[in-house]
């Protein structure tokens, strides 16, 4: 994908629908402990920035997981739709509701020090412990 391109995206019932101008073709897993208790595996996930719209707004419901982050979710089906940062407004889309996936790349996982041993990835990905994950995000001392 390039820069601007527009795509689409909606819950499992078709109640909450999205758009987002994207800016990358690649998306991260998380494994942590609230993502998969969250989706019953790791969150697969886009960055979008802060320009997403949704139709449908009134049937999302989010649960702030922590105190830089919400999920969000469709309060009809209950599809897992975005982990929310507060600090700076952007959205990671769940990969698995977007119309099109095609020519997109795993290229990170996260929190990979909390990956259940069940599983592997077998592309070739960047690895980071939830430490290093939240590095940059850290406040400055």
């Amino acid at each position: 994908m390039s820069d601007g391109v527009q795509t689409t995206g909606r819950c499992l019932c078709g109640t909450v629908k999205y758009q987002v101008q994207m800016a990358v073709d690649t998306y991260g897993v998380c494994h942590c402990d609230m993502c998969r208790r969250w989706t019953s595996g790791p969150f697969f996930a886009i960055s979008c920035g802060t320009d997403v719209k949704f139709d449908g707004e009134q049937n999302i419901g989010r649960y702030r997981s922590s105190d830089w982050a919400e999920r969000g979710f469709c309060k009809t089906c209950g599809s897992s739709l975005f982990y929310y940062i507060i600090a700076n407004g952007q959205y990671r889309m769940a990969v698995g509701t977007m119309d099109d996936q095609t020519n997109l790349r795993l290229f990170r996982q996260v929190f990979i020090d909390e990956k259940p041993d069940g599983y592997d990835f077998a592309n070739a990905t960047d690895m980071l412990t939830g430490k290093e994950a939240f590095a940059p995000y850290a406040p400055k001392a």
